[in-house]
């Protein structure tokens, strides 16, 4: 009978290393990385905010909108504050737990995020193509029973790979040459068989987020044939404009996610440095540019932010 007992392998910590190669520029590198954060933190904020407290911005693309946002101060959180405390204060160590969550986390909202950028494809194919039952279709409910049915199925995806995890023994190195632990780069670290561990933690996750894109280009297939046959240019644009910034979003989260994949699978001649501070960036930077999309592109969110901040200016 498997038991998991995390101290019965699992007594010491483990140590991070941060960027391998750059070690004598940590304090340097923090530095931009910090600003970063602090960008995502508060555009997410601001975002949430009035998505909250504005009723005209009550609408399912806005809910699944602020899913977005709250997902995305959950995967830079879980990453940065530590990255940052090991650039800054040489605190390096990080438990076997701590690690495990750190890692749930990370992984969760990667494909969490996925399954978001999904729905709302799904979102503006019901609002162009099927605008008339746009109401009917996404009622309350149904928005409610979508956002658990991604979030639970997520959490069913990651969830094993703790338990994968927790069944190795780690009699060897505790060095993890990162900034924060990831389930493959901690699994190669355990004297046992990980064939497991790399079909699972690589296989399922990544299959999962192709079907996401791949439903996500039928959509806009979809959205696109009936786009073209609008009458008139006007609607034409007007129709195109309300996808412009989840186009964009889209982009920046998928984009570099396959590049990062394909470089740490197949990209042998890349370095471990490049490899590292690429992982670094992605969990920064498409959640600091994110809301700064959607407030330049979506004009409802534009005028509220700019009415939010003309207010405090006159207060």
């Amino acid at each position: 009978m498997i038991t998991f007992n995390l101290s019965s392998y699992n007594t010491g910590p483990f140590i991070l290393v941060g960027i391998p190669g750059l070690e004598q520029s940590h304090v340097w590198i923090g530095i931009p990385f910090c600003i970063i954060y602090i960008v995502a933190v508060v555009g997410n904020c601001i975002l949430l905010y009035l998505i909250a407290v504005e009723r005209s911005l009550h609408q399912p693309m806005f809910f699944f909108l602020s899913m977005l946002a709250m997902t995305d101060l959950i995967l830079s959180t879980a990453g940065v504050p530590k990255t940052l405390s090991i650039f800054w204060l040489g605190a390096r160590e990080i438990t076997f737990p701590g690690c495990l969550t750190q890692m749930f986390f990370l992984h969760y909202s990667f494909v969490l995020d996925s399954a978001i950028l999904m729905t709302m494809a799904f979102d503006r194919y019901v609002a162009i193509c099927s605008p008339l039952r746009y109401t009917t279709i996404l009622t309350p409910k149904m928005i409610i029973k979508i956002a658990m049915g991604i979030s639970f199925r997520s959490f069913c995806i990651i969830l094993p790979d703790v338990f994968l995890l927790t069944r190795l023994p780690f009699c060897r190195t505790r060095i993890i040459p990162h900034t924060y632990c990831e389930h493959i780069g901690v699994a190669r670290l355990a004297c046992a068989d990980i064939s497991i561990n790399i079909w699972y933690g690589f296989c399922v996750p990544i299959m999962t987020v192709i079907s996401d894109v791949i439903l996500i280009a039928v959509s806009y297939a979809l959205i696109l044939c009936a786009v073209f046959h609008l009458p008139s240019r006007a609607a034409r644009q007007k129709a195109l404009g309300t996808c412009g910034s989840h186009v964009c979003v889209i982009l920046m989260f998928y984009t570099p996610a396959f590049f990062s994949i394909l470089a740490h699978r197949f990209g042998h001649n890349v370095s471990l440095t490049f490899h590292i501070m690429f992982a670094n960036l992605y969990i920064v930077i498409p959640p600091a540019l994110n809301p700064i999309v959607y407030g330049v592109k979506t004009k409802q969110i534009r005028d509220k932010v700019i009415l939010l901040f003309s207010t405090k200016g006159i207060e």
